[in-house]
């Protein structure tokens, strides 16, 4: 028995014609906000007013919606952009920075305290070694059961 295997498993999934559920919610809230606007200046104003703002909102949902720029959506382009505008681009080493709240909130040790604390750090695994050792020694090599 042969079983068809999808190819193209990356693809949105189509709810209304060639609309995909994300592009089919955007169409719906941009062309409420569009034509939320529009009824809101064409009360009062003549069309060289609410033209403009329509048309803006307009394209901004066709955009959001539809476009697609270096196979991302605009969306992610947009974020993209605004990470490149507004992050570093140069990241500069700076010796000695490390962890800054670490470096706040520990002192600075001395190369004698430091040399002090090797030697007791040295002296405790010394005797646990130890202990160890006479703790087998003292079981004659067998081990316990528990």
């Amino acid at each position: 028995m042969q079983f068809k295997i999808p190819q193209d498993v990356q693809r949105e999934d189509t709810i209304v014609g060639p609309l995909t559920m994300r592009q089919l919610i955007i169409t719906a809230i941009g062309g409420g906000i569009t034509y939320g606007i529009y009824t809101f200046l064409s009360r009062t104003y003549t069309w060289q007013v609410w033209f403009l703002p329509t048309l803006f909102f307009a394209a901004l949902t066709i955009a959001f919606a539809f476009v697609k720029v270096h196979e991302l959506s605009f969306t992610q382009y947009l974020i993209s952009g605004m990470a490149y505008l507004f992050l570093p681009r140069q990241r500069s080493w700076i010796k000695g920075s490390g962890d800054p709240v670490r470096s706040i909130e520990q002192p600075k040790i001395t190369s004698t305290e430091k040399s002090q604390a090797q030697k007791k750090e040295k002296q405790e695994d010394t005797i646990k070694k130890l202990d160890s050792l006479v703790s087998i020694l003292d079981s004659k090599g067998i081990a316990k059961k528990l």
